[in-house]
């Protein structure tokens, strides 16, 4: 009788394990179906700006606000014919709106300015938008000769920007996200897994940066200063595993 009862328990035994066994195994065969591989790929593009914008500031200063308003309004004509010459066209021209401030005086005994106007301050920005990038570079070293001419003028430095970004967008995502899965196949080569079919994609930001920069942001960078650029896209991508 007792080792009746003994091998009943030994069976209960056996099939409590074997039980454990089936659900453990069904359990992380479960899990492994769902298992899925993270993977960030890349891509990039270089592209060369489409688009320049140069900015001539004009300055005037003078005791008369008119005298001051009048030299202002009198070398403009002189800049644009500067410009016109150097093979910039009437229509890549614009004339933004002025902008004036006063200097004050300063009290000689304290040092403190007063609130009496010693000269009235002008200021004209003139703006060349032009297709050609290669133009703009050179003319933003030569318009230095409007100095020697006695004309007060601040060049700025060039802007150089792509207007397509939105074409290559596209094509620069798909090969990011077929960088990911390339990757991902190489990852798993050493397990004996596949990959699957992509459960989540994820855009990530673009950087377009000089051609040999290595600047990046967590929000995106987008340089203006170098004619050509380099465009990158990173998409994060997750595979299923098969």
């Amino acid at each position: 009788m007792y080792q009746k009862l003994k091998d009943f328990q030994f069976t209960i035994v056996a099939i409590i394990v074997g039980l454990a066994i089936l659900i453990a195994t069904s359990v992380a065969v479960c899990a492994l179906n769902k298992d899925g591989i993270a993977v960030t790929g890349s891509a990039f593009k270089i592209v060369k700006s489409d688009t320049a914008v140069l900015r001539m500031e004009l300055r005037a200063t003078n005791p008369s606000k008119s005298v001051a308003y009048n030299k202002i309004k009198s070398q403009i004509p002189t800049v644009k014919e500067f410009l016109t010459k150097n093979g910039i066209k009437e229509n890549e021209i614009t004339v933004l709106p002025a902008s004036t401030y006063n200097q004050y005086k300063t009290n000689p005994i304290n040092g403190y300015s007063t609130n009496i106007v010693e000269n009235y301050v002008y200021e004209q920005i003139l703006q060349i938008k032009t297709n050609d990038v290669d133009k703009i570079k050179e003319l933003s070293v030569s318009a230095q000769e409007l100095l020697d001419n006695g004309i007060d003028i601040n060049i700025y430095s060039p802007e150089y920007l792509y207007s397509k970004l939105g074409e290559i967008k596209v094509e620069l995502l798909k090969k990011a996200s077929e960088d990911a899965k390339e990757r991902a196949k190489g990852m798993l080569s050493a397990t004996g897994n596949c990959v699957g079919k992509i459960s989540s994609v994820k855009m990530g930001v673009f950087q377009i940066t000089p051609v040999d920069s290595t600047d990046v942001s967590d929000s995106g960078y987008s340089d203006t200063t170098a004619i050509e650029k380099k465009v990158t896209a990173v998409a994060n991508v997750t595979f299923k595993i098969k």
